[in-house]
């Protein structure tokens, strides 16, 4: 009948990143990066494991939007590492196995060593995820596979454990 064809982009105006753009993105964005992985698995290994998977899940995808490959690698990251902490719904929560620290010569180092040891694990991700990378509560209760509550209880918790203090009515509750 009619002959229409969908409109193509030119090639110079192309909407999906390329493996390319992912690279570019990569050599830019790689030590906020890694500091990530290492805040969520609080492992430098599992950290370095967790970065070369989730490039590589990033990389796969084929309709990210040119210009989000560093929040497309952000979200592939945080996902993997849930993977790697929480093994299933069933199985208890893991502690990381060879907690390394930064050596600590500065307030921020130590900062980061405060938040890469928070435990139990559902704490350091409920603090790095709403507080840090500021996802919604829901947001991630839903990649935790949580309630939201739980969350907001978690990041109590860690904001507590990360103050030096823990009010009575957390430490009856827990």
């Amino acid at each position: 009948m009619y002959g229409f064809r969908p409109k193509q982009d030119p090639p110079s105006q192309q909407r999906y990143a390329t493996c390319a753009d992912f690279c570019d993105s990569l050599i830019h964005d790689l030590r906020p990066l890694y500091l990530l992985a290492f805040l969520l698995t609080g492992s430098h290994s599992e950290a370095e494991q967790c970065l070369i998977a989730s490039v590589g899940d990033a990389i796969r995808a084929d309709c990210v939007f040119k210009g989000r490959e560093y929040s497309w690698s952000k979200r592939c990251l945080i996902i993997d590492a849930i993977r790697r902490v929480f093994p299933g719904p069933t199985e208890t929560l893991q502690e990381a196995h060879d907690k390394c620290e930064v050596e600590a010569e500065s307030a921020a180092l130590c900062t980061i060593n405060a938040v890469a040891r928070l435990a139990p694990p559902i704490q350091r991700f409920a603090f790095v995820m709403s507080v840090l990378e500021r996802y919604s509560e829901h947001e991630c209760a839903v990649l935790l596979g949580c309630a939201p509550r739980d969350v907001r209880e978690a990041r109590v918790r860690a904001l507590w454990q990360l103050s030096g203090s823990t009010p009575t009515f957390l430490r009856n509750a827990g």
